[in-house]
């Protein structure tokens, strides 16, 4: 896959670009409309081809629930062990600039498979939920108002602890938009135990000296636009004693994790990078 098609997807899903506009500059780089179909297929999601666990996997209680955000019910996916009698430590599994959508929950699946409690809420609630197209969900979310939508989420922390079925250590992971998210959580009033990261917006200093809790961040070895401000996050992690590993993926994109896109999904990174992240949940949440 010649790398400035994956690129030109990350424009387009991460910003304002037409569709139209999006085909037109695929055509040009593939060489015509013919390749350009054939190509859009392995970079736009199939949620049937990311699916790792089955939504009725009888290891696993899973449905829908709801709690209260800023501005009305917040939707959310869950997941648990289905023969679990003690309580369990929770994770937040946060979406992309998408909302919530069926990869997001099939990750919270393999979360609770680990042993937690895996929660998934719809930061596009407010508005009436994520639609399942992806250019749609991409601009209801630019659209609403990011504040809400990431308050929304975060306040999905105070309801993981409130679960009688929670051992009280919550632990949050994030993707691109949710990234950025996961890492605040380690702000919040209820606050994570531990936060990972994939490919998101970095704390500033100030957000930083204010981190007790440990990090994890994974990052795409080919991701221009988020890579660059690493060399600042790291200075103000080491200044501020803050507690973290960080680990870069050679010769992976943007989005390398998720596994829906054939073009951009890497098999190695993905598990090593998803081992890398229960590992640290265990050690942290478990331990």
């Amino acid at each position: 896959m010649d790398p400035k098609v994956t690129e030109l997807y990350n424009e387009y899903i991460h910003g304002d670009m037409p569709r139209r506009s999006f085909l037109k500059k695929l055509a040009a780089i593939t060489g015509g409309a013919a390749i350009a179909n054939a190509t859009l297929a392995l970079v736009e999601p199939n949620y049937a081809m990311g699916q790792q666990v089955a939504p009725e996997d009888e290891r696993l209680q899973q449905g829908y629930v709801s709690y209260m955000g800023n501005q009305g019910p917040v939707k959310a996916y869950f997941a648990r062990p289905a023969d679990s009698g003690d309580p369990l430590p929770g994770v937040l599994v946060i979406h992309e600039n998408r909302g919530l959508n069926a990869h997001i929950e099939d990750v919270a699946r393999r979360a609770a498979l680990a042993g937690y409690i895996a929660v998934a809420p719809d930061g596009l609630s407010y508005v009436g939920g994520a639609p399942e197209d992806q250019e749609q969900a991409r601009d209801k979310f630019r659209e609403a108002d990011t504040n809400t939508i990431t308050a929304d989420v975060i306040k999905g922390m105070g309801y993981l602890k409130s679960r009688p079925d929670c051992s009280g250590k919550i632990g949050s992971v994030g993707f691109c938009y949710g990234g950025g998210v996961s890492l605040q959580c380690a702000l919040a009033d209820p606050g994570a135990d531990a936060c990972v990261l994939y490919y998101g917006r970095a704390l500033s200093d100030e957000q930083t000296a204010q981190v007790t809790v440990p990090l994890m961040m994974n990052y795409a070895g080919e991701d221009a636009r988020v890579n660059a401000g690493i060399p600042e996050f790291r200075t103000s992690l080491d200044k501020h004693k803050i507690a973290y590993s960080l680990h870069m993926y050679p010769g992976t994109g943007h989005g390398f994790h998720n596994d829906t896109s054939q073009a951009r999904y890497d098999e190695a990174a993905a598990k090593l990078s998803w081992q890398r992240t229960i590992n640290f949940f265990n050690h942290y949440l478990k331990g």
